[in-house]
Order: C-alpha cells, then sequence, then structure tokens
C-alpha cells in the first residue's frame, strides 16, 4: 500500500508518497511541526486523516498522564543526586 501526505503553506500546496504509513507519520507530524496547514495523509483506498487522527487509528488514544506527587518527586530526585 502507498501513502500520500499532502500539505499547503501559503497558496502552495505538497505531496510526498511513502511506501510505510509509519514514514508518512513521521512526516505529517513534522511539516505540521514546520507550520504547513491542512497536512492529512490518504491511504491506497482513498481514506484520508490528519497525522493525529492516523496515530489515533494506529496507537489508540493516549492515556492520562501517570504523576507522582510533588514531594515523591523532590524525594526521588535527591536520590538520584547521592547515587
Amino acid at each position: 500500500m502507498h501513502f500520500t501526505v499532502t500539505a499547503r503553506l501559503s497558496a502552495r500546496r505538497f505531496a510526498y508518497q511513502h511506501a510505510s504509513v509509519l514514514t508518512a507519520l513521521d512526516q505529517g507530524m513534522s511539516l505540521i511541526a514546520a507550520g504547513m496547514a491542512e497536512v492529512t495523509i490518504t491511504d491506497g483506498s482513498g481514506e484520508a486523516r490528519t497525522p493525529a487522527a492516523l496515530y489515533q487509528s494506529l496507537f489508540g488514544a493516549p492515556g492520562p498522564l501517570r504523576r507522582r506527587p510533588a514531594s515523591a518527586q523532590v524525594q526521588g530526585q535527591g536520590q538520584a543526586r547521592a547515587a
């Protein structure tokens, strides 16, 4: 299967072909980080998704962040420094 990554910068449109979904996803995220707009990834069957939607369909929604209480973080840092 092939994947096409498209993006827009001002009036210019760009399109890139990839054989791997992971390389297409990587480039899609990079284009967003570079400030491009309307970034989509289209698969061989014609289904277009944003990089975020494709990531979610591949890996699921990210779980809640697990945070330790601030006092535990300070204690853990103190132990790491002493070691």
